[in-house]
């Protein structure tokens, strides 16, 4: 469900974000994935969490930029600062 408007604008913003969703910084149950899709009715670019049957608990509008460039964020995780 995306119930806002917010965007995140930037590939830092999409880090702290699956920071979030990795440490269950949103409440969220059963997360078992996330990733970028587009809005079917008007393409617009998205971040899903997912849970195990593949059905959207949350998503966050992200920009162009971010959707394009933050597929390894997405895809691999966020790396682990020593």
């Amino acid at each position: 469900m995306i119930k806002d408007n917010e965007v995140i604008e930037t590939l830092t913003e999409l880090e702290a974000f699956l920071t979030l969703v990795e440490n269950g910084g949103l409440g969220l149950t059963n997360v078992q994935g996330v990733a970028l899709a587009t809005n079917n009715s008007d393409g617009r670019p998205f971040v899903a969490v997912l849970d195990d049957k593949h059905q959207l608990l949350l998503g966050r509008w992200v920009s162009q930029e971010v959707f394009e460039n933050g597929k390894d964020m997405v895809r691999y995780g966020v790396s682990k600062k020593h």
